[in-house]
């Protein structure tokens, strides 16, 4: 097989350069068995603090549990080729169980369906797929984090005004399920706003999100209301309100956490950041991989959570619960 460039270099980085557990853990692993499961943990991308997040997660479970994963996906959350070459390789290595978070919930089916066929067994992390037969589904209640997003911005319009809504990009079953949740809560209990562009899509990228929230803001110079469905789009949305003028001015509600949206958030720009628990995610998708293995009883679906962090709440102990993570503990 011609392996695409970027799964190539990701294969081998990973499977060479393997951090070890945070400072203050034993690396524990001690279980009843006595030989390791080889898990492959599969983002649908490397380059956004959200899948550091979801890694470190994923770390945590490994340092407490007789189990050794492999964290590799491809760096553009739009390159299919590359996440399913990726499983064909762990497939091919004959690993024990495959977490992954499909960056497209048609593309990946047939690959996930061969991981099953060869015995191995997949939990899926964050965003769905068209396929039934994974051993769980870890996850935000996505189509409520668009509910509450839609919500919380409602109420911040007094209930009228004119709002957009940037997409992500086409397959992307998580920001699908958000984007339909925000579009369907504003039409049901805000009759009186105006959705007057909710069908573009922003890009893979922060960078493609900035240039298609540029001409957003260009093309829809009265609008009121702004929602945005995961950390790229925000942030580029963001960017493209500060260089206009615009940020603070215009009532806006992104997803996710980063330090610049968190800066963002603070400082009045952002009205609103729907946070998930990506390390809570990457933990129990793990685990519950492990409880398959092991024979034992898996829920179906693992309702993660949803919360909105505003300028009032975001540094409460709640809400830095899911945006803190030490990275230097579990990633170093």
């Amino acid at each position: 097989m011609n392996l695409h460039p970027l799964t190539l270099f990701f294969f081998l980085f990973s499977a060479t350069v393997l951090p070890g557990c945070g400072s203050g853990e034993d690396g524990g692993n001690s279980g009843a068995r006595s030989e390791k499961y080889e898990i492959a943990v599969i983002p649908k991308g490397t380059s956004h603090e959200f899948w550091k997040s979801v890694h470190s997660g994923a770390r945590k479970a490994e340092c407490e549990l007789p189990i050794s994963i492999t964290w590799m996906g491809p760096s553009k959350e739009d390159d299919r080729i590359a996440q399913i070459e990726v499983v064909d390789n762990f497939i091919s290595k004959g690993v024990d169980g495959i977490v992954i978070s499909p960056l497209d919930d048609t593309a990946l089916v047939p690959v996930l369906k061969e991981a099953k066929a060869e015995g191995i067994p997949v939990v899926i992390v964050d965003s769905g797929v068209n396929w039934d037969e994974y051993a769980s589904f870890v996850a935000t209640d996505n189509r409520q984090g668009g509910v509450v997003a839609a919500q919380h911005l409602g109420k911040l319009l007094d209930g009228k005004g004119k709002v957009i809504m940037m997409r992500y990009f086409e397959g992307s079953a998580s920001t699908s399920k958000r984007e339909v949740g925000f579009l369907e809560t504003i039409a049901e209990d805000f009759p009186e706003i105006e959705v007057v562009s909710g069908n573009q899509f922003g890009g893979a990228t922060s960078d493609e999100c900035y240039q298609t929230a540029e001409n957003l803001l260009i093309n829809h110079q009265d609008i009121d209301g702004i929602f945005c469905a995961c950390e790229p789009t925000t942030f580029g949305m963001l960017r493209a309100l500060q260089d206009s003028d615009l940020a603070g001015k215009v009532r806006f509600v992104g997803f996710d956490a980063t330090d610049k949206l968190l800066d963002g958030l603070r400082a009045g720009e952002i009205d609103g950041l729907v946070l998930q628990d990506p390390f809570g995610m990457g933990e129990l998708a793990v685990k519950r991989m492990v409880d398959h293995l092991d024979g034992k009883p898996v829920d179906k679906f693992v309702d993660t959570g949803v919360n909105v962090a505003t300028q009032e709440n975001v540094d409460t102990d709640e809400m830095r619960a899911l945006w803190s993570v030490d990275f230097d503990k579990w990633l170093k």
